[in-house]
């Protein structure tokens, strides 16, 4: 058994984090072991470096959700911490070194790819071959021998749902549906799952959507599509950061294209790169050379140059992989 089992089994004081800008998988994750762990007796606190975004204020079952910033208590001496969705340090911010300082051992879980120099020791519980961080939190529960219910359903539900994009990207792991059936026993309304996900556009995302989509840029024989979301943008039509997650999925959808990016511009010369394939090209490699990481075909990465500058080395990088790919295809051959 994962030694990460003895340290959940062991521990009575537990806090519960997930990376900055947190999502349906770190969100979802994170909420199902919260109740899980409150229902084995456990003293557990979430506590998380930004808002949760609207779009998944229908987890927040009892509103146990702290911000970093705004905490009124401060972290007290705990015994771990467990980080949901990632294994990068730095996408906690300011909240890593003080739960550094104030936790016995700080763990995660996660399903992406470990950073290049940054070893992870046996005690982490990485999975990548996992469909989302959510199919490891249920693997953690049950393997703690905590009985399945509704509070921990809905989260789990919604964090496989989210990251396998509505079980697009499972290729032939047959896990992720058979987890969502048993939790659908938990009578955890799925429409209303999905709903928040996915069918929850207001009028200005439309707008949104309208013109950001216009503004495609086609590189290297249109097999490349490179869309930019200015500071202002988000601001004139009144939206949150995580409204332009989905922006990357509709564009790698055109049937043409191979590959996209979304620079979306946090502040002056800050950008958040985000990088689709569609299974032909690795994007991995290219998040981790910039500073990032993610999964092989769905990865990104925070840049601070200008926006000319940094569409130039993406759309080199990118010739560069559709080159490789070719040369191997061509060796095969």
């Amino acid at each position: 058994m994962h030694p990460i089992f003895e340290h959940i089994k062991k521990a009575q004081s537990i806090v519960l984090s997930t990376h900055t800008q947190p999502d349906g998988d770190g969100l979802g994750s994170q909420l199902a072991m919260y109740w899980a762990l409150k229902k084995a007796g456990k003293t557990v606190r979430v506590l998380n470096v930004d808002e949760t975004p609207k779009k998944y204020h229908f987890l927040e079952q009892g509103q146990v959700i702290e911000t970093f910033n705004k905490i009124k208590n401060p972290i007290k001496k705990t015994d771990l911490a467990l980080i949901f969705d990632t294994n990068d340090p730095t996408l906690l911010l300011g909240l890593w070194p003080e739960l550094q300082k104030n936790c016995s051992r700080v763990l995660f879980i996660d399903h992406h790819p470990p950073l290049d120099g940054y070893p992870l020791d046996e005690n982490h519980f990485i999975d990548i071959g996992a469909s989302s961080t959510g199919q490891l939190v249920y693997s953690l529960i049950k393997g703690l021998e905590i009985p399945m219910d509704r509070q921990m359903a809905v989260p789990l539900y919604t964090s496989i749902v989210f990251d396998t994009n509505n079980f697009r990207y499972i290729r032939n792991d047959p896990t992720p549906h058979l987890i969502a059936a048993e939790l659908l026993r938990h009578q955890i309304e799925p429409q209303k799952v999905h709903r928040h996900l996915f069918g929850n556009h207001t009028a200005q995302k439309i707008k949104f959507l309208s013109q950001i989509l216009g503004s495609i840029d086609y590189h290297l024989d249109g097999r490349l599509a490179c869309v930019r979301v200015k500071k202002g943008d988000m601001e004139k039509f009144g939206l949150e950061m995580d409204e332009t997650r989905d922006i990357i999925d509709m564009i790698i959808n055109v049937e043409s294209i191979e590959a996209a990016a979304l620079f979306r511009e946090d502040a002056d010369n800050t950008f958040k790169l985000s990088f689709r394939s569609k299974g032909i090209l690795k994007v991995h490699h290219l998040a981790q050379s910039l500073g990032g990481g993610g999964h092989n075909y769905a990865s990104g990465a925070y840049i601070k140059k200008s926006y000319q500058e940094i569409i130039k080395i993406v759309v080199e990088e990118f010739e560069k992989l559709f080159d490789d790919h070719e040369h191997s295809k061509s060796r095969i051959g």
